[in-house]
């Protein structure tokens, strides 16, 4: 490979930027590209790739960089070196990477790899805590699984096409995409409108995309809307929405017929959601800004409630590598007791008879099935469970967990 010393520094500058001032790691990214509009593909492919790669696998590479016999300043530019020999390249002469000794260094990421935190890349409280809550066993296996790019799925508009009629329309262009052939029953509602993207690429300047024929959507979370089993006519409250991509399945599998309500606590999400409806074709949405008095104006509405509450994200850390290195114990001991409040709360404005769905993208128990176990405990007279999944990321896709509860009385 022949690196170019601008994508180079490009590339050191956003790390800068993600590990000592906060900036997420897809942000970062999407600045460099949206400010380099001259890049070819192929440079922006490096650039994107690297970084996320070298957020991935930072603890190990910082381990190998404090192996080093000559004790090298921990720079960007030495953590790059570290992480593009790890993958097997050599290095330019540059000023920069003398010094480096790559047998050495070869040498020492051998010893290093022996020891799960540092292969894996993790924090020690992280590795600790899911070895707690899921056995060391299925953690060796899932954080191995988390630690692979992750893939890209559609989810096909039944509203407006279908998956044969998209796939054909995307393969006339040059989009690679292929059905979803996990035969697992998990994913029987799923391979009916999910397509895999095979090769990377931008798809938001399709027509296919801007007609909404299709959204961006992992198959884990398009279990979600099915497993609510809404049906036409019914009053659904999606209570924490965000940019509303299960408000759309969800309307989806209403075929737009009914009211959806999309509600969150941050309104530019909801204007993101009205203007991702239009594209869709949905009609039957419409957007809340979430706060006591519309609960309690809501209270005993709703034919179906969908909490996908905010979580530590530990089953999509694929997508989103950076969450291991901005996590902390203390913030998910926070997000339970959020998460019990908003399961508490919002509850209430389920009818009798109705069902609510509870779900998260994390796969520690304590932030799922320890969190239904505790409110139906106390709610034993007028919450039953019905049933609940559990997705780990070994499965082929982002790790989820879904629980649908029944209100059987007032």
């Amino acid at each position: 490979m022949k690196f170019h010393r601008p994508l180079v520094n490009a590339v050191t500058q956003a790390l800068q930027n993600i590990f000592e001032e906060g900036v997420y790691a897809d942000r970062a990214v999407d600045n460099l590209l949206k400010h380099n509009s001259k890049w070819g593909s192929r440079d922006r492919k490096f650039v994107a790739e690297t970084i996320y790669e070298m957020v991935r696998w930072w603890r190990l590479i910082n381990e190998c960089n404090e192996s080093s016999p000559n004790q090298r300043s921990n720079n960007y530019f030495s953590l790059f070196a570290i992480w593009q020999i790890l993958k097997g390249f050599e290095l330019p002469d540059w000023e920069e990477f003398t010094g480096i000794d790559k047998n050495e260094l070869l040498k020492n990421a051998e010893q290093i790899k022996r020891v799960r935190k540092y292969r894996e890349s993790i924090p020690d409280w992280l590795d600790e805590i899911t070895i707690k809550e899921l056995g060391e066993d299925v953690w060796e296996k899932e954080i191995h699984e988390l630690n692979k790019e992750a893939r890209v799925v559609l989810r096909v508009n039944t509203l407006k096409t279908n998956s044969v009629k998209l796939k054909n329309k995307l393969l006339a262009q040059g989009v690679e995409v292929a059905c979803l052939s996990n035969s697992s029953p998990l994913w029987t509602v799923a391979r009916r409108d999910a397509l895999i993207l095979l090769k990377r690429q931008n798809l938001e300047n399709l027509k296919e995309y801007k007609q909404g024929w299709f959204e961006i959507q992992d198959a884990s979370s398009q279990l979600i809307a099915p497993f609510l089993k809404a049906k036409e006519g019914m009053l659904v409250i999606d209570a924490c929405a965000g940019a509303g991509g299960k408000s759309l399945h969800i309307a989806a599998t209403m075929n737009n017929k009914g009211k959806v309500i999309a509600m969150d606590v941050e309104s530019r999400k909801l204007q993101e959601l009205k203007k991702r409806a239009d594209r869709s074709g949905v009609s039957i949405i419409t957007t809340r800004l979430v706060n006591n008095e519309v609960i309690n104006e809501l209270k005993n509405t709703a034919d179906r409630l969908l909490l996908d509450v905010p979580c530590s994200g530990l089953g999509v850390l694929r997508r989103n590598p950076d969450a291991k290195w901005k996590l902390s114990l203390e913030f998910i001991e926070q997000i339970k007791k959020t998460q019990q409040d908003i399961i508490s709360n919002y509850s209430q404005m389920l009818k009798s008879g109705g069902i609510m769905v509870y779900a998260t993208c994390s796969i520690l128990p304590g932030e799922n099935q320890d969190q239904v176990l505790e409110f139906l405990n106390k709610n034993k007279n007028s919450f039953k469970l019905l049933e609940e999944v559990k997705v780990l990321p070994s499965m082929g896709f982002d790790g989820f967990y879904m629980a649908s509860m029944e209100r059987i009385s007032k």
